[in-house]
């Protein structure tokens, strides 16, 4: 059986590893940090070292970017976190929610006592509106 190969560019967080995830969950967070600023939200943090490959990682992944401040260096995310975040719940409404909207944005309402306003309820209907006439 032959691996299929994923060009850089599309890397998806379905193929990071755990501690991949969580920094890039922190660089999106943050929108961009130091080493130390890492390891510092970072559970368990590892090594100086360790983060610093696991940044490379990324890098080479084409995920992350890194810019001098000085003697120190700012990792960010090479995406936009709201290109991002779409992406993520692409995969996770395709994964989890057999491609269905309905059923995510249903789940997403039950995980909680939701309890929506009627303004809340007035942009949402309003987003729907406007997806539905821009085909997505």
């Amino acid at each position: 059986m032959t691996a299929t190969l994923m060009p850089k560019s599309e890397t998806t967080t379905a193929t990071l590893s755990r501690r991949e995830s969580q920094v890039m969950d922190i660089l999106h967070r943050r929108t961009g940090a130091t080493v130390a600023e890492i390891m510092a939200d970072l559970p368990d943090p590892p090594t100086y070292s360790a983060v610093r490959s696991v940044l490379r990682i990324l890098g080479e992944k084409e995920l992350i970017k890194h810019r001098e401040d000085g003697p120190r260096y700012i990792y960010y995310p090479t995406k936009p976190t709201e290109t991002a975040r779409e992406d993520v719940l692409a995969h996770v409404v395709r994964t989890y929610f057999g491609d269905s909207p309905e059923q995510a944005v249903t789940a997403l309402l039950r995980m909680s006592d939701v309890d929506l306003s009627d303004a809340d309820v007035k942009r949402l209907r309003s987003t729907i509106r406007r997806a539905r006439q821009s085909g997505r």
